[in-house]
């Protein structure tokens, strides 16, 4: 039977949970995620946990901040004065933004703390310095795409 190795398309149904049980994603009720094997294209721990499964096959496994979106960084906190956002503009804890980098680029970012005067933004992703816990299924194994390739900017 196939096992799967690196540059390998594998479709496969995901069950990610917080240490607390939480579920934070998962794939069943809609279509499997379809991931190409050492591409980067999901986390570092996920992507090693597929290497040598077979189709059919289910595997639990957990996965430490630096096999998943790595330690929380202070550093990528920021605070602004409610005075210098746009007009209208009025953010609550856990809401997400888009901030705008020097180079034009949109990132991503959740207000963390917020008070009449100012907030606070955190550009760590949400997930940064979490044990995550996951079930996977692995669906099919292919050499080439099965599923639509969304398209990657520059």
């Amino acid at each position: 039977m196939k096992k799967v190795q690196e540059g390998d398309f594998v479709t496969v149904h995901y069950t990610g949970k917080l240490s607390d049980g939480e579920v934070f994603d998962t794939s069943r009720g809609r279509q499997p995620l379809e991931v190409q094997v050492g591409s980067g294209t999901v986390i570092p721990g996920f992507d090693e946990a597929l290497r040598g499964m077979e189709e059919n096959e289910t595997k639990h496994f957990s996965l430490e901040p630096e096999k998943a979106y790595g330690q929380h960084d202070e550093n990528l906190q920021r605070s602004f004065q409610r005075s210098d956002l746009p007009e209208g503009l009025d953010p609550k804890v856990g809401d997400t933004l888009a901030l705008k980098t020097s180079s034009g680029e949109q990132v991503p970012v959740w207000v963390s703390d917020a008070d009449e005067n100012e907030i606070k933004i955190d550009m760590n992703h949400p997930l940064a310095g979490k044990t995550l816990s996951f079930e996977i299924e692995v669906v099919n194994i292919s050499d080439k795409p099965t599923q639509p390739q969304a398209s990657s900017a520059g």
